[in-house]
Parts: structure tokens; C-alpha cells; sequence
């Protein structure tokens, strides 16, 4: 009777076991249904462009039940990371200059959705250089400039552009490159003074908050109005579905991202405190992301 007894028990105690197994493997795939919740990864590139849509999703995603954790890194390196999975979102993609990344990346990344369009960039000028409005402009004065122009981090596909530019229109010009940061210091400085400078700019961002500035017309076509993007890697998709489907439904008004720009930049508010004003504001865009009628 003993030895029955114990073969019961020792049965039972094995079904107790198994059960449990089953049951944190059943929970282990799903974010809601254990306390180790999965983690995405944001790529964030040193620009003030990359910073609001970022902190925007990232509230959100937190509010899905994810961990969200950010990566700075230059474009090249944030697009590798995408490759890789070490990246699994980039809020700011510019089209058609991240082309080149998409071509490279193809089989393990993709353009999730549009975020907004009609970001101008390229060749900047002060207003006060009046007699300047094309990048043909620029040929046979270019000493004026100390035969200089000034451009981002070397890494960022713009600066490939601007070197294409220089050779396309016959520059006797040298990008001199640096962080955005940068970059606008010296710009800055040539400005306070009223002496010719040229630059790389882009929307959104505060540069034309601070400054009266024009985007010198491109009749070659080297930089046109961009159109940005998120971009995911592809495994995004399987591993966190619901995070896949906000994601491919995101969108925001390119006024709304200079807004909230400024408001980091100039204001010095937080950049978590501005997104989830945004939020508040915006519940309406939030819920037809989120798929919520």
C-alpha cells in the first residue's frame, strides 16, 4: 500500500511540475503576461530632428507594456545596428538620402511607415546674402567663403551628397565637417560678424527659429524635399506584433516636431516632459495609431 501511495504522490508531484512548465512557457512570449517584459531598442542619431518623435514613441510603447531603451549613434552605424537587430527602430529615416541604406540593408530592414513629408534641406545661406539664392550662385566666389563650406558628422549619407554637389557644380569648395553642434557654432560666429557663410540645413529644426535663412535652389537635383520615415528591422513583425502595428501606423505633422523642437531646444523642457504633452494633446492621433476607436 506503501509503495502505491508513493507512486501516486510521485505522479502528482511530476504533473505539478509540468504544469508549471507549460504554463511560463505559455506566459513567456507575451509582454502582458510576465513580469520580464521584452525590450525595444530606439536608434537615435545626433540630431534635434531624431529627438521628439523618439521620446513620443517611446511613451507609448512604454505604455504598451514594453521596455524601451535608445542607442546614440551616427546614421551609418545606427542603420548597421538595424541590420544586426542590436536596433529595432529608427524614427527618423530621411528619403530619398538613406536610400543607399535601404539598398545595403534590404533583407533585414524595412521602411515601416511615413512620418511626415516635405522636410526642405540642403545648401543654406544668411538672408543678408541677397545676391545668392542657387547653388550656381556660389561659382567664382567661392575665396568669399575661405573656399568652405560647413557640413555634419562624416558618417551622415547628407555628407556624401554635399561632396557630389561640390564635384557636380565645379566647386573650389571643402566641406569642413563636424556635429551639428558644430557646425552651427560656425556658422554662428560668421553670422554675428554679417560674413558669408554656407552650410547644410534641414526642417524641422530650430536653426531657422534662430536665424533668417534661405535654402539655395538645387537645379541639379542633388538634395530635394525629404520624406521621413521609421524604420524597423524585420524580425520587429514576429517578436512584438502589436508594437510592429503602432509602429506602421505612425504619423506626425512635421509643425508639430519643429514645435516641439523648440520648445526642447529654446525652452530647455525636458524632451520626455514635451513628448507626453504632445500625448496628452494629440490622444486622438495616439488611439488611430494604436488601432483604438
Amino acid at each position: 500500500m506503501k509503495k502505491v501511495v508513493l507512486s501516486i504522490i510521485s505522479v502528482l508531484f511530476v504533473m505539478v511540475i509540468v504544469g508549471c512548465s507549460q504554463q511560463e512557457e505559455d506566459t513567456s512570449s507575451n509582454p502582458e503576461g510576465t513580469d520580464e517584459k521584452q525590450t525595444i531598442t530606439l536608434g537615435v542619431t545626433p540630431w534635434t530632428s531624431t529627438v521628439p518623435p523618439t521620446e513620443v514613441a517611446q511613451i507609448i510603447l512604454e505604455d504598451m507594456g514594453y521596455n524601451v531603451e535608445q542607442t546614440q549613434a551616427d546614421a551609418g552605424s545606427t542603420y548597421i545596428g538595424l541590420s544586426r537587430g542590436d536596433i529595432d527602430v529608427f524614427m527618423d529615416g530621411w528619403f530619398p538620402v538613406h536610400d543607399v541604406y535601404i539598398e545595403k540593408y534590404s533583407d533585414s530592414i524595412e521602411e515601416t511607415a511615413v512620418s511626415y513629408s516635405g522636410a526642405d534641406s540642403g545648401l543654406v545661406v544668411p538672408a543678408y546674402m541677397e545676391d545668392v539664392n542657387t547653388v550656381q550662385d556660389l561659382v567664382g566666389m567661392e575665396g568669399e567663403f575661405n573656399n568652405e563650406l560647413y557640413g555634419i558628422e562624416e558618417g551622415a549619407s547628407a555628407t556624401g551628397v554635399i561632396d557630389e554637389l561640390i564635384a557636380g557644380y565645379g566647386l573650389d569648395m571643402e566641406q569642413v565637417n563636424s556635429s551639428e553642434g558644430g557646425m552651427l557654432a560656425q556658422a554662428m560666429r560668421k553670422m554675428q560678424a554679417e560674413e558669408p557663410v554656407v552650410f547644410y540645413g534641414w526642417r524641422p529644426h530650430t536653426m531657422f527659429n534662430k536665424f533668417d535663412l534661405k535654402v539655395l535652389e538645387d537645379t541639379k537635383g542633388f538634395f530635394e524635399p525629404a520624406t521621413i520615415k521609421v524604420i524597423t528591422n524585420k524580425e520587429l513583425q514576429e517578436t512584438a506584433p502589436d508594437a510592429y502595428e503602432f509602429l506602421s501606423n505612425w504619423s506626425i505633422p512635421l509643425g508639430d516636431v519643429e514645435e516641439m523642437i523648440v520648445k526642447i531646444e529654446e525652452e530647455e523642457i525636458p524632451s520626455n516632459e514635451v513628448a507626453q504633452e504632445w500625448i496628452d494633446n494629440n490622444q486622438d492621433k495616439v488611439n488611430a495609431m494604436l488601432g483604438i476607436e
